[in-house]
């Protein structure tokens, strides 16, 4: 059996190279064996995918998007290395419809589900996991990976920045966190900076475990639509705003890659105005 996408249009940071790649054998048929074992296992479908087979469901990730018709923005582990480290990571799925995100998803195995409540990202009770979801004008919500009801949340009212906390990457190389922390100091920030991997941020924001997330990476570096896409829903869904470092909103309409100034800030309405105005002086200060 082969799996056809038709119209169906995905955009995904994997694709199937590296596993067609001379001495991948070994590894593609560890791959088509697990897979074929999971559909075994579940019932429901009833069939054997060959290896072509798999190698072209993962291409079906290839997909431009743009600002026409639908598209779905998937990265299957968002956070990587923080997946190998056994920290935090996310499957992050979000659409695309006529370049505006209407809908997105975090799994985040890894995230205490009440609270972030400390630098290493522990859980403040023993429940791990959490899955997000939100939809255009639906509001966003969070539930347990036990199937227990979902919950609705809203990001935190924190109008004071001295009171506020922050989210950035775990990995240095991802931020420019000299950039950043002169940007606290401006806010008069008194919190540590609450650092883990992957959109797991996003979600920890949206449910008020901080105030602000940023993101400023080092020059050159091009961010990817599926970095962002779920995420960013999640929270201007609970009631948040997710802007550039000019005020403007994300544009998912571009193709693969954000069209973006500097960097990405997200945070509550009341905390925007005066986390904008410190970063476009911290930028002036740098040049």
């Amino acid at each position: 059996m082969e799996v056809t996408s038709g119209s169906f249009s995905m955009v995904a940071e994997e694709d199937s190279e590296d596993l067609r790649k001379d001495g991948a054998e070994e590894i593609l048929e560890r791959i088509t064996d697990l897979v074929n074992k999971t559909l075994a296992e579940d019932g429901s479908y009833n069939i054997l995918l060959s290896k072509e087979a798999i190698l072209s469901a993962i291409d079906t990730g290839k997909s431009e998007g743009g600002p026409s018709g639908r598209h779905w923005v998937l990265d299957p582990i968002d956070g990587t290395k923080g997946f190998v480290r056994g920290g935090q990571y996310a499957i992050a799925l979000a659409l695309l419809d006529e370049g505006r995100v209407v809908l997105g998803v975090l799994g985040c195995p890894n995230l205490p589900f009440t609270s972030v409540s400390n630098l290493s990202g522990s859980s403040s009770g023993d429940q791990t996991g959490a899955l997000f979801s939100a939809a255009i004008g639906c509001g966003a919500e969070v539930q347990s990976l036990d199937g227990s009801p979902p919950q609705k949340i809203s990001v935190c009212t924190i109008d004071n920045p001295a009171n506020a906390s922050f989210f950035e990457s775990y990995e240095g190389a991802h931020s420019m966190r000299d950039f950043t922390g002169s940007v606290a100091e401006k806010l008069g920030v008194q919190a540590p900076p609450v650092r883990i991997d992957s959109q797991a941020k996003y979600g920890a924001l949206a449910r008020g475990d901080g105030a602000i997330y940023w993101r400023f990476p080092h020059e050159g570096y091009r961010e990817t639509i599926w970095d962002h896409a779920a995420g960013s829903i999640v929270v201007t869904e609970a009631g948040g705003v997710v802007k550039d470092a000019s005020g403007n909103d994300l544009d998912f309409s571009k193709g693969r890659y954000l069209d973006r100034d500097t960097g990405i800030i997200a945070t509550n309405k009341q905390l925007m105005p005066s986390v904008l105005k410190s970063v476009q002086e911290a930028i002036k200060e740098k040049k």
